[in-house]
C-alpha cells in the first residue's frame, strides 16, 4: 500500500518542525513548499530530515519545492504560510497581506489537491480559514483551522505546571476565537477525572485561564523576535494523525458552524470529531450564561474581522 502524501505550504519554523514530527510518526511522505525563490532552502530542509531517518529507523520520503504542481494528489495539506505581525503593522495590514497569500494558496489547492483535508494556521486565523473556505470551494468538513488544539494544549500545560501533575492526565478545552477573547472552559477541566476546582483555588484557576489567553503574546515577548513554533507544529501533527488514522479524536478546531452554539456561517473553535471524513461532527453541550456571554463576545470579534475580508 502506498504511503499517504502530506503537503506543507510554508517551510518556516512551524513547517520545518511539523515535517520532522510527521517523519518521526511515519504518517506519510512529505512535500515542503514555499515561494519559488525559496525552493532550494526547502530542498535543503527536506534533505536534512531525510539524513536523520537512519538514526530513528524512519522510512518516509521528503522533498522540497517551489512548484505547486508537486503537491498534486496530496491527502492532507497544512497551510502555515503567511506573515506574522511585525512592529508598526496594524491588524488591517496583516489581514490584507495574508488574505492575498491565502487567496493564492486556495486557488492552487483547488487545482492540485482538491480532495485533501486542509488545516490552516495563518493569522488572523478565524478570518483566514473563512476566506480559504470561500475561495477554495472545498466542502466544510475538509477545512479546519488549528487554534483550539494549540490553545487547549497550552491550557493543559499550565494546569500541569501549576499542580505538578502529569500533563497526560489533564483534560481541558478552549473554545472561541484564536485571540484574547478565547474561552478556556475551566468548568469542564479535570486532572485524572478530578475537577480542577478540587485541586486549585479560584484565583489560581483564573490566573491559568488568563495566561492561556495571552500565551502566544507571552512567547513572542520572551523570544524577542518571532513567535511560537514547536507547540503549533505539534498541534497540527495531532490533527493530521487523527485524520489519516481515522482516530475520531475530539479536538477543538476552527470549524464552520451552521447553527451549533447559536453560530451560523462562521468558523470558530469548537469541539470537533476528526476522523477520515475530516471534521465529522461538532459536539455541542449546554453553556452557562457566563460562557454564552463570552462566546457572543468572541463571535462578534470574528464577525468584525471576517467583514474586513470583503468575502
Amino acid at each position: 500500500m502506498s504511503r499517504k502524501k502530506i503537503a506543507l505550504i510554508g517551510g518556516g519554523q512551524i513547517g520545518s518542525i511539523l515535517a520532522l514530527l510527521i517523519t518521526q510518526k511515519e504518517l506519510g511522505d512529505v512535500v515542503i513548499l514555499d515561494r519559488p525563490d525559496f525552493s532550494d532552502p526547502m530542498k535543503g530542509k527536506a534533505l536534512d530530515i531525510m539524513a536523520l531517518r537512519p538514526h530513528g529507523g524512519y522510512d518516509v520520503n521528503l522533498s522540497g519545492t517551489g512548484d505547486y504542481a508537486d503537491i498534486e494528489g496530496a491527502d492532507v495539506v497544512v497551510v502555515t504560510a503567511g506573515l506574522p505581525r511585525k512592529p508598526g503593522m496594524t491588524r488591517d495590514d496583516l489581514l490584507e497581506i495574508n488574505l492575498g497569500i491565502i487567496r493564492d494558496v486556495a486557488e492552487n489547492i483547488q487545482q492540485y489537491a482538491p480532495d485533501a483535508f486542509v488545516i490552516l494556521t495563518t493569522n488572523p486565523l478565524d478570518a483566514m480559514v473563512y476566506a480559504f473556505y470561500k475561495i477554495s470551494g472545498l466542502p466544510k468538513e475538509r477545512v479546519a483551522g488549528m487554534a483550539g488544539a494549540l490553545d487547549s494544549g497550552r491550557f493543559r500545560a499550565f494546569v500541569s505546571m501549576e499542580t505538578g501533575l502529569s500533563s497526560e492526565d489533564v483534560s481541558a478545552i478552549v473554545l472561541g476565537g484564536h485571540g484574547p477573547t478565547m474561552i478556556p472552559l475551566v468548568r469542564t477541566a479535570t486532572v485524572g477525572g478530578v475537577p480542577l476546582d478540587a485541586l486549585l483555588s479560584k484565583e489560581k484557576i483564573d490566573a491559568i485561564a488568563d495566561r492561556t489567553r495571552e500565551a502566544g503574546t507571552e512567547v513572542v515577548k520572551l523570544l524577542g523576535n518571532g513567535s511560537a513554533y514547536n507547540s503549533p507544529a505539534a498541534s497540527c501533527c495531532e490533527m493530521v494523525e487523527a485524520y489519516l488514522k481515522d482516530k475520531k479524536r475530539v479536538i477543538s478546531s476552527a470549524a464552520l458552524c451552521e447553527g451549533e452554539y447559536g453560530i451560523d456561517g462562521y468558523f470558530m473553535g469548537v469541539p470537533c470529531v476528526i476522523g477520515s471524513g475530516g471534521v465529522e461532527k461538532i459536539l455541542e453541550f449546554e453553556m452557562t450564561a457566563e460562557e454564552q456571554a463570552m462566546l457572543d463576545k468572541t463571535l462578534k470579534a470574528i464577525i468584525d474581522t471576517v467583514k474586513e475580508t470583503g468575502l
